[in-house]
Parts: C-alpha cells; sequence; structure tokens
C-alpha cells in the first residue's frame, strides 16, 4: 500500500453493480468523524454490519503439488513475471496468497469473488473510493503488467461502512489480480495482502505487516464461511455456476425465499522459494518470509441444494 490519505465516509452498503450483498437491520442514527481537515457528516438509514529479478524458475513442476496433481495455477515467473507486484518504480509488495483455479467456479468470477471475500471478512471501498496508486502485476499470462482488478478492505463486520473505519483506523486489505490471460488462463486470483497503519501513519504498512496480513486472510478462510446473497444481484452468468447444469427455478434460487445462503470452507499448501525472504525491492523496506498461502477453495452444499 502507497502512502496517501484514503476517504474516510462512510458507504451505505457493499454492493455487487449496487445491490446490496447481506441483509441489512433498520437503524437511522447520525456519525460524525474528522479525517484530515474536513469533516463527513453522513446519516445511515441502513446498517450493516524494479525490485532486483525474482529466483530463476528451477523446477518443471512448479505449478503442481509434490505429488504431481494440477494446483490451478501457474508460476509467474515461467511468462516472465514475478510475485512482487509494481508498485514503484524500483519497489514492489508481495503477492503471498494465490487462490488457484481448482477452487469454486463461483468463486473465480469477479461477482462471485467479491461475495467470497466479504464472507470472510473484506468488502470494496467505502463508498467505492479509491484515493491513491494503482498497482500493477505481471502473472506470466501475456497481459504483461496489468492494473490491479479489486481493492478490498477488512469490513470489520459491518460490510456496510466497515471499509471506511478500516479506511480510518487501519487495518487489513488486499490487492487482488486474475491470472486469465491468452497464455496462462488458470483462472486463480493472486492477492497482495497486508496489514496498514492508520490514517494518521498515512495507511504505511504494519511492521511485519505482509505477514500479518497473509496469516489473517488464511485464518479466516480455513475458519470456514458463509454469506446470504439476496435474490437478484447476481448476473444470470455468475448465478450459473452456482448450480452448473441445472436450470436455476424462477425467483431464483429458491421461489419464495429470496435468496440463498452459501458456504465454504478452503485447504491450504504452503509455498517456498516464489519469493525472496526479506526487504530487498519489498515496498516500505519492509521484510516478508517468502512463503507464499495457496488456497483451494470449496463450496460447501446445504441440505437444500
Amino acid at each position: 500500500m502507497t502512502t496517501g490519505s484514503q476517504s474516510g465516509c462512510l458507504a451505505f452498503a457493499a454492493d455487487i453493480h449496487g445491490h446490496t450483498l447481506a441483509l441489512p437491520f433498520p437503524f437511522s442514527f447520525f456519525l460524525m468523524f474528522s479525517l484530515s481537515a474536513s469533516s463527513c457528516f453522513l446519516s445511515l438509514l441502513w446498517f450493516v454490519a524494479a525490485s532486483p529479478a525474482q529466483r530463476p524458475f528451477q523446477t518443471d513442476h512448479g505449478s503442481e503439488h509434490e505429488d504431481g496433481t494440477l494446483a490451478g495455477w501457474i508460476d509467474p515467473r515461467i511468462g516472465g513475471g514475478r510475485l512482487l507486484d509494481y508498485t514503484t518504480k524500483t519497489r514492489g509488495e508481495p503477492l503471498n496468497v494465490i487462490i488457484a483455479g481448482t477452487s469454486d467456479p463461483f468463486v473465480l468470477t469477479d461477482e462471485g469473488f467479491a461475495v467470497y471475500v466479504q464472507s470472510i471478512g473484506y468488502a470494496k471501498e467505502c463508498m467505492g473510493l479509491h484515493r491513491g496508486h494503482i498497482h500493477l502485476a505481471n502473472l506470466g499470462d501475456g497481459d504483461r503488467r496489468k492494473p490491479e482488478a479489486f481493492l478490498f478492505r477488512q469490513h470489520y463486520r459491518m460490510p456496510g461502512w466497515g471499509t471506511c473505519w478500516e479506511s480510518l483506523a487501519g487495518g487489513h486489505h488486499f490487492r487482488a489480480w486474475h491470472q486469465n490471460g491468452t497464455k496462462g488462463d488458470s483462472g486463480a486470483w493472486f492477492l497482495g495482502v497486508s496489514k496498514e497503519e492508520d490514517s494518521s501513519r498515512q495507511h504505511t504498512i504494519s511492521a511485519n505487516g505482509y505477514n500479518l496480513g497473509r496469516d489473517w486472510l488464511v485464518e479466516q478462510a480455513l475458519a470456514g464461511s458463509e454469506l446470504w446473497v439476496p435474490q437478484g444481484v447476481l448476473s444470470a452468468e455468475t448465478a450459473a455456476h452456482l448450480h452448473p447444469g441445472n436450470p436455476q427455478p424462477e425467483g431464483w434460487p429458491w421461489p419464495g425465499t429470496g435468496g440463498e445462503r452459501l458456504q465454504w470452507r478452503a485447504e491450504v499448501v504452503w509455498r517456498a522459494g516464489l519469493l525472496e525472504p526479506g526487504r530487498q525491492g519489498v515496498n516500505h523496506n519492509i521484510a516478508q518470509d517468502g512463503r507464499v498461502a495457496i488456497l483451494t477453495v470449496f463450496r460447501v452444499s446445504s441440505d437444500l441444494d
């Protein structure tokens, strides 16, 4: 995360294409807080909770598990990429979590990914506003350096405006890139995860923040998660990934229910050797241990599936 003040104003709800993702509880109040030299008064009607080159690729099976099974991702270095993003001309931040392309197909879509990460504690930025530097990454998939697809912040169990609090008080956040280029379409998500300080410290990364942010995300994923998705918030194309091969009844997903509760579990494999441990070439000169968490996310079927 580069320095720079982030917006502290409140968001009404975390959404996909303008639709609420979580069921709100009716509550009305006024909240005032000061960020930098300005104050925001808002009423909430609904309350809801070039760095040095990486080590050359040295194995024919860098994107497979030790037993030879496909891992659902491609080592970016094979295609000339790396697992540091491009934050500045000389420094980058580690891509320290990969959500494998063998995960739930729903999670591999843009909309489904946003739903899943909300279930483990993240949401889009406060009021959908972004102030600051857009990071680039080369995933070796033929797209060269491409901008981040998403930036998600910890929502403190309040998806509607908790990310505004994170912008003020600091917390966990990540940037995400999709490995889906013409020369390497694994479908995997590559995440640059970290923990940052509050706005008074210009959102600099916390001490040991790359390791801490990565470990917190992995902990949330391994604990299992669920989220209620109201009817109508997903495009038909994305919704089709929920029940592949089965036509959706009128009133998706179940007539009369108004939505569906989605549940997930995850497994992790830790990989060393993808990132050089230490602080060389790392943004903010903060050391990291070089480990990358490879997550595979599985959707858990409910009794009504």
